[in-house]
């Protein structure tokens, strides 16, 4: 089963609008979109090592967009999404990203390219705080950027061989993710 949406991740991965969807992804991730870019930027990078950087920073650039988007969506439109994001569960996350943010300033957006926060939930904070326009921007260039360039540049040093054993593995790498994912939802409901 894994196998197979593998090797489709892969042919999506070398056709030739790739890159295109690569952009929109990674813009619309950073403003309101769940799905982080990486999922598209991984086997882009293992299907085509010698295009890692440019996928890397197409990505970087892409994201940072969005989350200027993000920021003016928290700037200027916060009282009409606030609602809303409050019965979601991004909203605990939003709480804690502010208080980042009253800790930490700047350094809040670049700890956020790491964080298992989404991206688009500090972006909107930013806004929301008003934060200076400039450090957000190169906070998130330098924080997106170290982790796309970290994840594209260390599957393409993998190659073919990094494919081959993933490949080999990805049915049981598959299945323990996905016990891990209900493992942790179970655990995130009994303790919420």
């Amino acid at each position: 089963m894994f196998k197979k949406l593998y090797d489709e991740a892969l042919n999506w991965a070398k056709h030739k609008h790739a890159e295109k969807y690569l952009c929109a992804l990674s813009f619309a991730e950073s403003s309101f979109f769940p799905i982080p870019p990486d999922v598209m930027l991984a086997p882009m990078a293992l299907a085509q090592p010698r295009k890692a950087f440019r996928l890397a920073l197409l990505t970087t650039l892409f994201s940072v967009l969005g989350g200027v988007l993000g920021y003016n969506i928290g700037y200027f439109l916060f009282d009409i999404i606030s609602p809303w994001l409050q019965q979601t569960h991004y909203w605990q996350q939003y709480l804690l990203v502010e208080d980042w943010f009253k800790e930490w300033g700047f350094w809040a957006i670049f700890v956020a390219g790491f964080s298992p926060i989404p991206y688009k939930v500090f972006t909107i904070a930013a806004g929301v705080l008003q934060m200076a326009f400039i450090p957000f921007v190169l906070a998130s260039m330098v924080g997106r950027g170290t982790r796309f360039f970290l994840v594209a540049m260390l599957l393409a040093a993998g190659g073919e061989k990094l494919e081959s054993k993933l490949r080999q593995y990805i049915d049981i790498i598959g299945w323990v993710v996905v016990v891990l994912v209900v493992v942790g939802i179970g655990v995130y409901k009994y303790l919420a």
